[in-house]
Formats: C-alpha cells, sequence, structure tokens
C-alpha cells in the first residue's frame, strides 16, 4: 500500500555541501526508521525556505541511489515567525506498514515543528570514540556536573577480559569464552558520578586499566554472546536511570535514541601520551612508541570488527580533542547538551 511519510530538518549554511549533507541525513533517517529501502520510494516533494537557494536537496538523492523516483523542488511562501533555513520533505512510499505504523522524522531545529510527532528521547549523553580520546575523563565530569550517573561500558568489557586471563582462557577463541559467560559475575557501583566495577565482588577498577587487559577487551567485545550480554546491561541501566555512558557504540547501538551524542576523537600520538601518563600515574611501567602501535592496532580492529564497529552516529556531534584540554572538551559538550 502506498503512505506518505513527512519530513523536516534544518541547515547551518546556505550552501551546496550543507543543503545536500542534511537533505541525505533526513531521507536517509525516513528510510532507516520506517525499514524502507530505496526501492520502496515512489516521489519525493521537497519544499524549502527563503533563505535557501544554494542547490536543489534533490539532488542528494542520487547519491543515495534514489534514481527512479519522482522528484520535486519548491519554495515555500515566507510567513512572518516561521521556522528559517529549513527543508521539508512529503515523501509517498510503497509500504507494508499502516498510517499509524509509519515514523515522521523531524531533525535538529526542525523538531519545533511537530514535537508531538518525535519519538521521546531517553535522557542520556552518549559518548563514544577510539581508544584515549578522553571519553572517560570528560565524562565522570560531565555527569557530576549533571548529576547524572557516569557508566563506562569499556569497564564491563575489561572485566571480561581480566576474568579470562586470569583463569588462562583464549580471549581470542569465542567458543571458550563463551563457555564461561555464566561464571562471570559483574556488578557496578556509583558514588558522586565515580563508577566502581567488580568481579565475582572484587573491587578491581583499577586492575584492569593494563594494555593486556585492554588488548583481551578488545577481543571478547567481538563476540555476540558477549555484546548481547553487556548491552543488555547497559541498556536497563539508561532505562532506570539518568546517565553518562561512554564505550564505542553507545550512541549507534546501545543508546540509539539518546538525547545528545558525542564522539570524541584525537590523533594517535595524543592518545598515546595520556595513555602513558596514566599509567605513570599508578606507577605501571610503560613504553610510548609500543602504547602508540597498540591504540592504532585497536583502533583498526574496532573500526572493522563485524558486530556493532566503531563508528560515528548519524546524529553525533563530533569533537577533535586533540589540541583542547579537559576543561575545554567537558565546556563544549556542556555548551551542546545545554542548547
Amino acid at each position: 500500500m502506498y503512505c506518505c511519510i513527512r519530513g523536516a530538518i534544518t541547515v547551518e549554511e546556505n550552501t551546496k555541501e550543507c543543503i545536500w549533507h542534511n537533505a541525505e541525513l533526513m531521507i536517509g533517517e525516513i528510510i532507516k526508521r520506517n525499514s524502507l529501502s530505496v526501492d520502496d520510494i515512489i516521489s519525493v516533494v521537497f519544499t524549502a525556505t527563503r533563505d535557501i537557494d544554494a542547490a536543489y536537496p534533490a539532488v542528494a538523492l542520487r547519491k543515495m541511489g534514489i534514481t527512479e523516483a519522482s522528484l520535486m523542488c519548491m519554495q515555500e511562501m515566507y510567513v512572518k515567525g516561521s521556522l528559517q533555513m529549513c527543508i521539508r520533505a512529503m515523501v509517498t512510499v510503497n509500504t507494508d506498514k499502516t498510517k499509524k505504523e509509519t515514523e515522521h522524522v523531524y531533525l535538529k531545529g526542525a523538531v519545533a515543528l511537530r514535537p508531538d510527532l518525535v519519538k521521546e528521547k531517553t535522557e542520556a549523553v552518549a559518548i563514544d570514540g577510539p581508544a584515549g580520546s578522553g571519553k572517560s575523563t570528560v565524562a565522570k565530569l560531565i555527569a557530576k556536573e549533571l548529576g547524572y550517573i557516569y557508566v563506562d561500558t569499556g569497564a564491563m568489557y575489561r572485566a571480561v577480559g581480566l576474568y579470562c586471563i586470569d583463569n588462562n582462557i583464549n580471549y581470542a577463541d569465542n567458543k571458550a569464552v563463551e563457555a564461561v559467560l555464566d561464571k562471570i559475575d559483574i556488578s557496578l557501583a556509583h558514588a558522586d558520578g565515580s563508577q566502581k566495577i567488580f568481579l565475582d565482588s572484587q573491587d578491581i577498577t583499577d586492575l584492569i586499566r593494563t594494555p593486556e587487559v585492554a588488548d583481551a577487551a578488545s577481543k571478547v567485545a567481538a563476540i555476540g554472546s558477549v555484546r548481547q550480554m553487556l548491552v543488555a546491561l547497559q541498556k536497563k541501566i539508561a532505562h532506570d536511570n539518568k546517565v553518562v555512558m561512554d564505550g564505542r557504540d553507545i550512541g549507534t547501538n546501545v543508546i540509539p535514541d539518546a538525547r545528545v551524542k558525542i564522539y570524541l576523537d584525537a590523533n594517535v600520538e595524543e592518545r598515546a601520551r595520556r595513555r602513558c601518563n596514566e599509567l605513570e600515574q599508578k606507577g605501571i611501567a610503560y613504553d610510548f612508541n609500543s602504547i602508540a602501535a597498540d591504540i592504532s592496532a585497536r583502533d583498526e580492529y574496532d573500526k572493522n570488527r563485524e558486530i556493532n564497529p566503531l563508528t560515528v552516529a548519524e546524529d553525533a556531534n563530533v569533537i577533535d580533542t586533540s589540541d583542547m584540554s579537559v576543561d575545554q572538551v567537558k565546556d563544549t559538550i556542556l555548551k551542546i547538551i545545554r542548547g
């Protein structure tokens, strides 16, 4: 059956690139949220406010492979006080869903147009990024500032990795790890925005911060059953509490409906320097070149693993922290949250 799905999104600049990027983001979300394929698109009618004239939004659909649908672009009439820099779309699709089951998509500033049609967000801040990008340090500060619970999901995978190391289990062997999952008892405790992690009632918060455990964590995180077990726990925590949660796939998999999504990044050299400083403060010996090599290898592994790889959520705010202090990163994120 045929039905129409509405969409709207605001754009930051009246440029071809910005118009096309946002048009693609909006149509992509309509497709994803309604379980469609490009072949299900019958027609798309775009309208744009009069302050958008650098490009036709429909051009973006060619890159998405939408070449058979009927496309039209028009400018809206001006109404005093109406939302500016906005693109709307009326998408006619072929779908088995009823009108009530379809989801209309309003993104960025366009949420103000129809807040009644926007799915309620989870009161959470999702912070993703590669190793050493500053996620945990900043997430703790943000949680304390907001009065939220801080959840370090990476620590959970490190706990599984530490269990395998301590019990001589080959953490690169999926079946060997899966065989002991029901014996692993992981629990969290929170106080003043800080997280303590326990393995079989033992506090392992400091024990898991070694390169060996980090490598084990990266390996076990690629095992489907491990992720299923821990993600279920993470989702429950996010559902029951207001959280700041950091990891590799928080915004894309664990809390895809988080109210705010952040992706932190930094160059390898800076991330290696931070990790070395952390180890030095704990009295753990290190070699800078080895740490840098380990981080590069982990980046490659995490970004290319088959299950929930490290990637940037489409609606995440990306921050390069290479030349930023912790306070600068914290203030930048707080500004995004409060904005």
